[in-house]
């Protein structure tokens, strides 16, 4: 898979965690690598990397070794991003569940996990367990610990009187700071296990959730979508290439051999990855304009010289003629049809 990401909400909520902690916020930002503005958009992704710098850097600035589990404890999805405000709006556990496992994605993306679900629910001798399938677990134990923090914890919030988990497995080495796994999880754990896994109480998955919501349910699952789609598409040759042409496409004369220096390829390695993808630089580039001329005329507050210039066009008749093409309409046709 292309190289993971972690969305900016989460970051920024372990930025607040280990801050509140005693960590400095400059010397986390610093050693992390993450820059200001890439935390503004909550929706915004930054790499896997950096959030393991993040994580690190603020154990040791706020001097907290349990600082994974900690996060765990104390925020719920719902409070990191639109997936938890989904899982909450659902029925069931089981279908909060699904639904974690279908869009987790857009919070945490992880090694060796495409888009296949990260946590299957697994029967044997032993039980119901769940198990998370991420791959090279223990180059990174905190996000198992922040894992095992959120399920656990998220769940007994909502039934605080009733068994989920049983007992845990994980298959890091036992650390300095297992005081904290029996006060925070207080379940058995089993350390340098074969898997990381939860054995759960079955009927906990058929449990109703106190507050669903299907209405609420429909509109969030509906921007989750959105995001998964801008996700999945910006792993593409195809969406990157859009992603650094709709910021200059004003400047028309947009080369491919541009682009490609851009993203550190020769302008043949970036022709053929684009024919891999079914797709040519100038169809891409046409469609993108034809895209972005939609979006500005039917958004209403620009005109249709200034969507020509926008999407690089110097010529006002030549956008119109390349409109005609893409639409069988004039821009103005489009324009004064939304207006009215």
């Amino acid at each position: 898979m292309a190289e993971p990401t972690v969305s900016a909400g989460y970051a920024n909520a372990l930025i607040d965690l280990a801050v509140a902690k005693g960590a400095d916020q400059r010397l986390l930002m610093e050693h992390s690598q993450i820059d200001t503005d890439d935390l503004a958009d909550p929706d915004h992704r930054i790499s896997f990397d950096k959030f393991k710098r993040l994580m690190r850097a603020g154990k040791a600035l706020s001097n907290e070794p349990a600082l994974a589990l900690h996060f765990g404890e104390a925020f719920g999805f719902e409070e990191l991003s639109i997936v938890g405000l989904v899982c909450h709006a659902a029925e069931t556990m089981a279908e909060a569940f699904a639904q974690m496992n279908r869009y987790g994605r857009l919070v945490i993306e992880v090694d060796g996990v495409g888009a296949e679900d990260r946590f299957q629910i697994i029967q044997d001798d032993d039980g119901v367990w769940i198990d998370d399938t991420r791959k090279n677990p223990n180059s990174f134990p905190e996000l198992t610990e922040s894992t095992l923090g959120r399920f656990i914890c998220g769940v007994r919030r909502y039934f605080p009187n009733a068994p989920f988990v049983l007992e845990a497995h994980v298959t890091h080495a036992q650390p300095d700071h297992v005081a904290e796994y029996e006060r925070i999880l207080n379940v058995p754990i089993v350390f340098n296990s074969v898997k990381n896994a939860m054995r759960v109480d079955p009927s906990s998955l058929t449990k109703k959730l106190p507050h669903p919501n299907r209405y609420v349910f429909g509109i969030f699952s509906e921007h989750a979508e959105a995001l998964l789609d801008n996700l999945e598409s910006s792993k593409t040759i195809r969406g990157k290439v859009e992603s650094m042409l709709i910021p200059v496409l004003h400047k028309g004369d947009i080369s491919m051999k541009v682009i490609a220096q851009k993203m550190g390829l020769s302008r043949q390695t970036l022709y053929r990855k684009l024919k891999t993808e079914g797709i040519s630089y100038e169809k891409l580039l046409d469609e993108l304009r034809h895209q972005m001329a939609q979006h500005y005329l039917r958004g209403e507050k620009v005109s249709v010289n200034e969507t020509a210039y926008l999407v690089g066009f110097s010529d006002p008749s030549a956008f119109s003629r390349a409109f005609k093409r893409w639409t069988g309409n004039s821009p103005s046709v489009i324009r004064s049809a939304k207006s009215g």
